[in-house]
């Protein structure tokens, strides 16, 4: 265990109490209707959205889509089918610009019992609020030190921050376990038999508006990944400028001058109170 003083583990501890917000009263509810999630509240859109996506449904509308006063509509269908009509319905918001980032991925909405409803362009889901899910490793090494990566400047959401090792949003056709190992190749270059000893230490629920954007909702598989001494992570995406090496101490200290991405911050303090006491 390694010693950090008693007012930085409160002041992680107070910021980990925080992970899951509610959504803005001004937001608009987006409820599925039938099926088991049947009058479930599955996403929110925000206020500066609803003039524009109202007034081009009226014109134009969607098979399995209505939107009313007070909520958004998705009624439920076949998975094939949902998913096509929410597909115009994010295209339709791609051509009025409420979707920047559009990666030609996508994500699967999956309900509390493990069945997919639909799938959808992964940009889109921050644009809903629908739930995503995605997967954040800590590698760390025995000497007590932990290895982040920043953001590449080129990234569409939170360029240049601090990151965990590795993370990413988990795809639709992948599992927690294949997406933790694909990420940790591609980011920072940890070959498979040394990301096979990934350990899996829990979740994370993360829930926030994004000022002018969207409401964040994502599931954070954590994954903890001891590396050797000298070990040196090197990108092969393109998706990191960079990666430090940093004591439990110093990278507290980074989360607290807000140096971090908001899930890296909340993971890499999740990991720093596992290993650590005060001193």
């Amino acid at each position: 265990m390694y010693k950090l003083t008693t007012s930085t583990i409160a002041a992680l501890e107070e910021m980990l109490q925080n992970t899951a917000r509610s959504a803005p009263q001004d937001f608009l509810p987006i409820h599925f209707l039938g099926g088991a999630s049947a009058g479930q509240v599955i996403g929110h859109l925000n206020p500066e959205f609803i003039s524009y996506l109202q007034e081009s449904l009226a014109k134009h509308p969607i098979a399995e889509v209505t939107m009313g006063h007070d909520r958004l509509t998705i009624h439920h269908a076949r998975p094939l089918i949902l998913s096509g009509s929410l597909a115009k319905l994010a295209d339709r918001m791609r051509q009025g610009a409420f979707i920047p980032g559009w990666r030609h991925e996508d994500f699967a909405w999956i309900d509390e019992n493990g069945h997919e409803y639909f799938r959808l362009e992964r940009a889109a889901f921050r644009t809903f609020g629908f739930r995503s899910m995605a997967t954040h490793i800590n590698g760390y090494t025995k000497a007590g030190k932990l290895w982040l990566s920043r953001r590449s400047e080129t990234k569409a959401t939170d360029p240049g921050r601090l990151d965990n090792l590795a993370a990413g949003g988990i795809g639709a056709d992948e599992t927690p376990w294949v997406n933790a190992r694909r990420e940790l190749w591609e980011e920072a270059g940890v070959p498979a038999q040394i990301s096979d000893q990934i350990e899996p230490v829990g979740r994370i629920h993360m829930r926030r508006a994004i000022p002018g954007k969207g409401f964040h909702d994502e599931q954070l598989y954590i994954y903890d990944l001891e590396l050797a001494e000298n070990f040196i992570p090197t990108n092969h995406d393109g998706e990191v400028s960079g990666f430090i090496e940093i004591s439990l101490s110093e990278a507290a200290a980074r989360i607290l001058a807000d140096e971090f991405t908001s899930d890296a911050a909340f993971v890499t303090a999740d990991f720093i109170l596992r290993n650590s006491k005060a001193s």
